[in-house]
C-alpha cells in the first residue's frame, strides 16, 4: 500500500534530521582531531615541506657542483693536450677530493699519469695504487688504476705478483683484458711457462675487442711460444724472437 502525503513529509524529515546529525556528528570529530592532534599535524605538515624542499636544494646544489667539476676537469684535460703538465695538475687538485667518485677517480688517475709523464713511476705507481684500493671508487675505474699501477713498476715486480695482480682483469670479455692479458702472458714468459703463456697470447690475438698493438705484438710472441696465432699471412711479418724475453717490460699505459 502507498504511504499516504503525510508519512512521505515524516519519512523526508526523519532522513534530513539523521543528515544533520550525521554532519554534526563529523563535524565534532573532526574537531575533536585537531583539538587533540592539531600541533602535531601542524608539525608533520612543516616537517614534510622542509623535507621537500630540502631535497630540492640537495639535488639543486649537486647539480651546480656536478657542473663545476666538469668544468674543472675540461680545464685540466685542456692544460693537457697544450703540454702543460703543471698546470694540468695543478686544476686537479681540487677534483681529487670531490664528493663525486667518478671525478675524484678520474683525477687521481690523471694526475698520476701524469706523475708518470714527468718520469717519476715510483710517484705514479703509489697514485695508481691508492685509486686502486679506495673501495669507494667505481670498480671499472679501481681496476684501471691497478693496469696502470702495475704497468707502472712492471720491471720491478716478481713474475708471480704481476699475475697474481691482474689473475682476475686478464680473461677474455674483461674491459682490461688487453693489457692485463698481455702483462700476465709476458710473466708466464719469464716464469719459463709457453704452456700458459702461449694460448694467453693467442687469445689476446684472437680477441677483437683488444687493441690492434696488442694483438699484432701477442700473434709474434705466441708464434715464440709455439703457438700458431696468424690468420692472415701478411700480418707474420716482422715476427722475430724478443731479445731479452726475462727482462721484457709491460708496454706503458693501459688499455
Amino acid at each position: 500500500m502507498a504511504l499516504t502525503p503525510n508519512k512521505d513529509a515524516d519519512a523526508a524529515r526523519d532522513n534530513m534530521f539523521l543528515r544533520e546529525v550525521d554532519d554534526a556528528l563529523r563535524q565534532d570529530q573532526m574537531a575533536g582531531i585537531v583539538q587533540n592532534y592539531g600541533k602535531l599535524i601542524l608539525i608533520g605538515i612543516v616537517v614534510l615541506l622542509l623535507a621537500l624542499g630540502g631535497w630540492f636544494w640537495y639535488q639543486h646544489s649537486k647539480s651546480e657542483a656536478a657542473g663545476l667539476r666538469g668544468e674543472e676537469m675540461t680545464n685540466a684535460l685542456d692544460a693537457v693536450r697544450s703540454g702543460n703538465l703543471p698546470g694540468a695538475a695543478n686544476a686537479l687538485k681540487a677534483l681529487e677530493t670531490a664528493d663525486q667518485p667518478g671525478y675524484r677517480a678520474m683525477s687521481q688517475i690523471l694526475a698520476a699519469g701524469i706523475k708518470q709523464e714527468q718520469n717519476d713511476p715510483k710517484a705514479a705507481a703509489a697514485a695508481f695504487a691508492k685509486v686502486a684500493a679506495d673501495e669507494s671508487l667505481p670498480q671499472p675505474l679501481r681496476d684501471l688504476a691497478l693496469v696502470r699501477q702495475t704497468a707502472a713498476e712492471y720491471d720491478s715486480l716478481q713474475p708471480a705478483e704481476v699475475i697474481a695482480r691482474l689473475k682476475t682483469l686478464a680473461v677474455p670479455g674483461n674491459p682490461w683484458f688487453g693489457s692485463a692479458g698481455e702483462m700476465v702472458a709476458i710473466a708466464h714468459m719469464r716464469m719459463d711457462k709457453p704452456d700458459l703463456a702461449g694460448p694467453l697470447f693467442q687469445k689476446l690475438a684472437d680477441d677483437k675487442d683488444v687493441p690492434e698493438t696488442i694483438r699484432s705484438r701477442a700473434r709474434q710472441l705466441a708464434g715464440v711460444m709455439g703457438v700458431d696465432a696468424v690468420v692472415d699471412p701478411s700480418k707474420a711479418q716482422g715476427v722475430g724472437t724478443p731479445a731479452a724475453v726475462s727482462g721484457m717490460a709491460a708496454p706503458a699505459g693501459a688499455q
